[in-house]
């Protein structure tokens, strides 16, 4: 029996205290009995980890006779702004439609930093619109009518949708929701949505609310659906909150990678070479071989051994894997060896998706004949398992190949090149390797989301018992890592599996210990960690490290993940001290992730002036005329034989227009030299962030200068000027599989 049918429910507080209440109790009940101040903060509940209106019944909550453990959530509480931002899409919602005829809501769902509706709108909206958009939601939320929630059954909720003239809601409750016999909405006023909510008790808890932006969109996402237009907005619980998160977006303008990458010529995207790939340009490819030397040094010293592998590998290599088809949508298409190739896949995916007609698979088997691809074993009658497995043979006697998604297979085979002890393990081996992903054109963004990446990527091959001392080894370098780039704000989301999911492949015995080394490790080592279940890699649980810059935005830069599965899919095999075989564990570890995001994230963070150790253009030499060019050009001689990156500036000018060109190029160091230096054999230094440092002998400089290098001294990340910074995610993901 559930407590909805029960006269009363058990209610478990935070404090462990339980409180017997009607089974029409709410939330907000359970506040206004604590205090009348409490009830009027809260902004939702959480029961039992799911978080639900306020003003739901308690009773309808629970699906068996156990206490329902209760959570009020109030605006101190991360959970509460993602309600509130929803509350405000639905106000923003009923606003359009108050100004506009003929709208046909779509959907409107949160984001990191706001929330958006789309709509289908006969009037083009513009940012010249938002101003009486914005006036028209001040007046809902002046108003502060409370959000209602109430179930229909599917006939009824469609029947609702068409009377309203909600057409893409209709549709949606005949695909999307085929499988629910009742469906929820929320009405506000006149304003009635089909939605799951939560929501807050009433509009009035938004006190700040902005339109951001307009774009174009695709009913849900296919781009031969119909076109709509996507509104963007953010809401925050106070209006000093909003200030900040407005401050912080011009903050990142300013800082913005794409930007900053070409002012200063350290990387470039153009579409003749491609969409998504990247060419360092030699400033920036100076920062990456200091990053690429500064980690394959560390990694020599703690027992990594470098390798290297294609860019191409067969597909049954990825299958083998599972990242082919499991990821194919966002891998680029097979290469062939045969001309049928192509043709083929195409068929065997029209078999896989159940797409195929007669008609068109006797076409098929036509145009095959033609281009020398003939299948004497393929019966029309067959069951499509049975054709997929001629068409697969065919595949396999016919080479095809995919260009590198990933380095972890490749591994795989160099691990098993040879037999292997277990005196041997770990096996740790390391690859600055390129792979590729076929990511979406509008998913692109600079460096931060690529088609073509490096990762630094290693797998360790161990023993059972190796497992903790290894991942434990491995966080401790993602800490040094991040540490020598002065991002030392960061937590660590340990990504677990959904156990109602089916993406996972390997043992349940395997995933739990698995997860439970992961969780014993991280608990020991004292970082803070939230666990997330739902978001491991198909193979196995990981800890990605979350990394706030120093404007507050959230980046996922070094990952690391602990798996059971690869080595069972490739059958691994060591002999242990027993003489018998055994499978080893493999553990994959990045902690730049790679080096695209990395760096382009650097660029943000630093604003382009990066730390002396890292800087493309470490000190510049001004002669004060051309007289002191001869002096200015054995200076830099010194400086470039002592191991530091130096240019000269001979062009014309007063020695101030060069020093103000050096600061603009975020030069770390000036030398200035002129004739009274030139006889002191001495140099009169600048510092970009300090100023005059006054003259001084070269090889003090030198030596202030690689000491800073050498003890990678982050000096200054150029604060941002924001008063109080909310902290928002970058939108930067990671690239996983």
């Amino acid at each position: 029996m559930s407590n909805a049918s029960s006269a009363n429910v058990q209610i478990q507080l935070p404090d462990g205290t339980l409180h017997e209440h009607p089974a029409s109790t709410t939330a907000m009940d359970i506040a206004k009995g604590i205090s009348d101040g409490l009830a009027r903060g809260v902004i939702a509940a959480e029961i039992s980890g799911r978080v639900v209106d306020a003003n739901r019944p308690l009773g309808e909550l629970s699906e068996d006779d156990q206490p329902i453990a209760l959570r009020l959530l109030t605006s101190r509480d991360a959970e509460a702004l993602d309600v509130l931002r929803h509350s405000a899409a639905h106000v923003m919602a009923r606003a359009v439609m108050r100004l506009y005829k003929g709208v046909s809501l779509a959907f409107g769902p949160t984001t990191s930093g706001g929330f958006y509706y789309d709509f289908d709108i006969p009037e083009k909206i513009s940012e010249d619109d938002f101003p009486k958009i914005e006036a028209e939601i001040k007046k809902i939320i002046k108003e502060k009518e409370p959000f209602e929630r109430f179930i229909l059954d599917r006939d009824e909720a469609r029947k609702l949708c068409d009377d309203l003239d909600q057409d893409l809601k209709v549709e949606h409750i005949d695909t999307g929701l085929s499988d629910q016999s009742t469906v929820s909405f929320y009405r506000q006023g006149e304003f009635v949505d089909l939605c799951r909510g939560p929501h807050i008790p009433d509009a009035g808890k938004i006190k700040a609310i902005k339109l951001m932006s307009i774009a174009g969109a695709y009913w849900k996402g296919d781009a031969s659906g119909r076109q709509l237009q996507r509104l963007y907005g953010t809401a925050f619980f106070d209006k000093k909150e909003l200030a900040a998160y407005l401050e912080q977006l011009e903050e990142a303008k300013r800082r913005d990678h794409r930007v900053l990458g070409k002012q200063h010529g350290l990387f470039a995207i153009n579409p003749e070479v491609g969409q998504g790939l990247c060419l360092w340009l030699p400033k920036g490819a100076r920062v990456r071989v200091t990053l690429e030397e500064f980690l394959r040094k560390e990694l020599l010293t703690r027992g990594y051994d470098p390798v290297y592998s294609p860019h191409i590998g067969r597909v049954e290599l990825y299958e083998t894997s599972g990242h082919f088809p499991y990821y194919r949508d966002s891998q680029f298409s097979p290469l062939f060896g045969s001309e049928a190739g192509g043709l083929i896949d195409a068929w065997n995916q029209r078999l896989v998706d159940g797409t195929l007609d007669s008609d068109s698979e006797e076409k098929l088997m036509e145009a095959a004949k033609v281009l020398g691809a003939e299948f004497p074993d393929y019966k029309s009658s067959a069951s499509n398992e049975d054709k997929q497995k001629v068409l697969h043979r065919w595949q396999t006697v016919h080479e095809r190949y995919l260009i590198k998604p990933m380095n972890c297979p490749h591994h795989c085979h160099m691990f098993k090149a040879m037999p292997r002890s277990y005196r041997q393990l770990p096996l740790r081996l390391f690859e600055f390797g390129t792979v590729y992903r076929h990511e979406q054109t509008g998913e692109l963004n600079g460096m931060l989301r690529v088609r073509g990446l490096t990762q630094d990527d290693a797998h360790i091959f161990c023993t059972g018992d190796q497992v903790e001392q290894e991942f434990k080894a491995t966080i401790e370098l993602t800490k040094f890592v991040l540490n020598a780039v002065g991002l030392d704000d960061y937590r660590v989301q340990l990504s677990l599996r959904d156990p109602n999911s089916d993406k996972y492949v390997g043992s349940e015995e395997n995933w739990d210990h698995a997860e439970g080394a992961l969780r014993g490790v991280l608990e020991n080592s004292g970082l803070d960690f939230n666990e997330e279940p739902g978001e491991a890699a198909f193979y196995g649980p990981k800890a990605d490290f979350m990394v706030r810059d120093c404007i507050g935005r959230s980046w996922q830069l070094g990952t690391v993940q602990l798996d059971y599965n690869l080595p069972e899919r490739f059958k691994l095999e060591y002999t242990g001290s027993d003489n018998a075989t055994h499978r080893p564990v493999m553990i994959h570890r990045a902690p730049f992730g790679s080096l695209e995001r990395f760096t382009g994230m650097l660029i943000e963070h630093f604003a382009g002036a990066f730390p002396m150790w890292l800087s493309p253009e470490q000190v510049r030499v001004l002669p004060l005329s051309d007289k002191s060019l001869d002096y200015a050009v054995a200076v830099a001689k010194q400086f470039d034989e002592a191991g530091l990156k130096v240019t000269i500036d001979n062009n014309d000018g007063k020695v101030q227009a060069k020093i103000r060109n050096a600061q603009l190029d975020l030069v770390n160091y000036m030398a200035v030299v002129g004739p009274k230096e030139a006889e002191a054999g001495q140099v009169a230094l600048r510092d970009r962030i300090d100023g005059d440092l006054g003259s001084m002998p070269i090889a003090e400089a030198i030596a202030r200068l690689k000491d800073e290098i050498a003890t990678r001294k982050v000096r200054q990340a150029v604060k941002s000027s924001l008063s109080s910074a909310a902290a928002v995610d970058s939108g930067a993901t990671g690239h996983e599989y």
